[in-house]
């Protein structure tokens, strides 16, 4: 038991003793390590990075009325630019390129052939019109039994196309597609009011012939009409009436048969 008292002594001595707690660890002494104070040691006179209620800034106060804020935000000028802008704006139907005063005013040209037509509205490119008079159109072929859409749309664009390339080459002017196809278009109203006539009764016989010959002139009349204002070519309207009576012919077989 004595040698076993002996080694348990022995198996833990060091070298260090108690007194070496106040020395700093690892290197530092106390003068260098501030946290290593005791508790009387250190300077509360310091100032602190907080500062003291009596240097806060005092509050501004409310000089606004109730539900009624006070104007803090004032827009910027690109937006008062944005919002001038929008209300300056022309309406949609006038953005698409659809006036109805125009409109109107082509309808009763094309229904008035002796009325003269005005040049400057004519040579306008409207398709608004020709859509809807293609539908009437095809429509009252539909009432009389014929389903014929695609032969409506076919021929007018082929319709379209020859008279946009002879207009081209007699004129000086010039004139663009979708001009040649508004105004053959617009007259294609009377040829409305044959297929209507279609509805009621037979077209094949003597009075349809005459009705038929009727309308075509009509159309093809208006038609020249509008082309010889809007392009300036005096003198050459029965030139002009001549392929528009042949189109519309087409128009009025399709009605008749």
């Amino acid at each position: 038991m004595s040698g076993f008292d002996n080694f348990n002594t022995d198996f833990y001595q060091s070298s260090y003793s108690v007194d070496d707690q106040n020395q700093g660890g690892y290197g530092y002494s106390n003068s260098e390590n501030p946290y290593n104070k005791q508790y009387g040691q250190y300077d509360y006179s310091q100032p602190t990075g907080y500062p003291s209620p009596g240097m806060m800034q005092p509050q501004q106060p409310y000089t606004g009325q109730i539900f009624q804020p006070t104007q803090t935000y004032t827009p910027s000028a690109s937006q008062s630019m944005y919002s001038n802008s929008f209300e300056d704006e022309p309406p949609l139907l006038e953005e698409l390129g659809i006036n109805f005063d125009h409109i109107w005013q082509k309808t009763l040209t094309v229904l008035h052939p002796l009325k003269a037509a005005d040049g400057s509205i004519m040579n306008e490119t409207d398709l608004a019109g020709p859509m809807v008079f293609c539908l009437a159109f095809g429509a009252t072929l539909l009432l009389s039994g014929k389903i014929q859409f695609g032969y409506v749309y076919g021929i007018s664009a082929i319709g379209c196309l020859a008279m946009y390339c002879l207009l081209n080459l007699m004129s000086m002017t010039g004139v663009s597609f979708g001009c040649v196809a508004s105004v053959l278009g617009y007259c294609l109203l009377p040829m409305i009011i044959l297929s209507s006539f279609g509805v009621l009764f037979s077209l094949q016989g003597m009075m349809g012939i005459i009705i038929t010959a009727t309308i075509i002139g009509w159309c093809s009349f208006s038609a020249s009409k509008i082309f010889i204002s809007a392009l300036a070519m005096d003198g050459q309207q029965l030139l002009v009436a001549y392929p528009c009576a042949l189109l519309y012919g087409v128009f009025a077989l399709i009605s008749v048969f």
